[in-house]
């Protein structure tokens, strides 16, 4: 099967986790028709720091960020960011605390003389 969600990245190597970086930058950047020369030149790198990383070697993070700013993939990001997360023990102390039924209307008008006729 080659469907993402069963690739099981915690058991790859180091080597295999680069190595898929570099295809998917490889890959987005073909996709968007775009040379080698001018993803580097755009990203502020070398040509051949660009082709490290798509053969998966080491570079520095910086320049993944540069690249993945260039070919407009900063959306991979988003696994990244930290959400705020409730205990069970929260949650249910809110939910005690939460309103089960509306009050009475408090009748505003005290005068006994007025029967609302």
């Amino acid at each position: 099967m080659n469907d993402i969600s069963h690739i099981k990245w915690e058991a790859m190597s180091d080597k295999s986790l680069m190595e898929s970086i570099g295809k998917f930058i490889q890959s987005h950047r073909l996709t968007q028709n775009k040379t080698q020369e001018r993803v580097a030149s755009d990203a502020g790198i070398s040509r051949s720091t660009l082709s490290l990383l798509e053969r998966g070697e080491k570079i520095r993070i910086d320049s993944l960020i540069q690249v993945l700013r260039v070919l407009n993939l900063l959306y991979i990001m988003d696994v990244f960011k930290i959400q705020e997360q409730i205990s069970p023990i929260e949650y249910a102390k809110i939910k005690k605390k939460q309103r089960k039924q509306a009050s009475p209307q408090k009748n505003k008008n005290t005068n006994n003389n007025d029967l609302g006729w």
